[in-house]
């Protein structure tokens, strides 16, 4: 299968990840166009969506996506100054370029086609061609099938955060090393296009 994927601009993409989370029920909180903006306005960053095949109109259905930022040493934004603070013991944030993969997700019909893979994969392409050398994400445990997609795709466990009450919602941060042996480890065919 040919996964169709779209690379979006800020205001677009932010967008079309508001309406797909629309479509997730285990998101406490979803995130809305206005806080993805905010939060990518200043720095370099990805947006991906993952396109359902035309329908019988020609129409294609965004039904995943993944967003990610680059992650400074030292940063602004209180949650994003916490979470450097929190990986400063276990990634070397000096002379190189750490790459988060904040957020994204797959509608529930249209998980186990390798969606996640493909925008995964596509993303590692665009990180080491931007000069990243390594890729963070954080998930909480009770996320089992992402922390197993994250399993397969190489992802080392790199921190356990214990939440005191609730081990479900302890947090788990995963790092992989991008170099072009990663590359040559992808497994999906994808075709990219810029959208607006």
């Amino acid at each position: 299968m040919e996964h169709i994927i779209r690379q979006y601009s800020l205001e677009a993409g932010a967008l079309e990840a508001q309406y797909i989370e629309e479509y997730f029920t285990e998101f406490r909180r979803k995130k809305t166009a206005e806080e993805i903006i905010d939060r990518l306005k200043d720095r370099e960053h990805l947006i991906l969506v993952s396109m359902a095949p035309p329908d019988d109109d020609g129409t294609l259905t965004p039904v995943a996506y993944k967003i990610g930022h680059e992650l400074r040493s030292q940063e602004a934004n209180i949650m994003l100054s916490d979470l450097v603070s929190q990986l400063r013991e276990v990634v070397d944030f000096s002379n190189r370029k750490i790459f988060y993969s904040w957020i994204g997700g797959t509608r529930q019909e249209w998980r186990g086609q390798g969606r996640y893979r493909a925008l995964t994969e596509q993303q590692e392409e665009w990180v080491h061609a931007h000069g990243y050398h390594e890729l963070v994400v954080k998930t909480k445990n009770r996320f089992y099938p992402m922390r197993a997609t994250l399993d397969h795709l190489n992802f080392d466990v790199i921190k356990f955060q214990r939440h005191l009450r609730d081990n479900r919602e302890s947090k788990v941060y995963l790092s992989k090393k991008i170099a072009a042996e990663v590359l040559n480890q992808h497994r999906t065919t994808r075709s990219v296009v810029e959208a607006a």
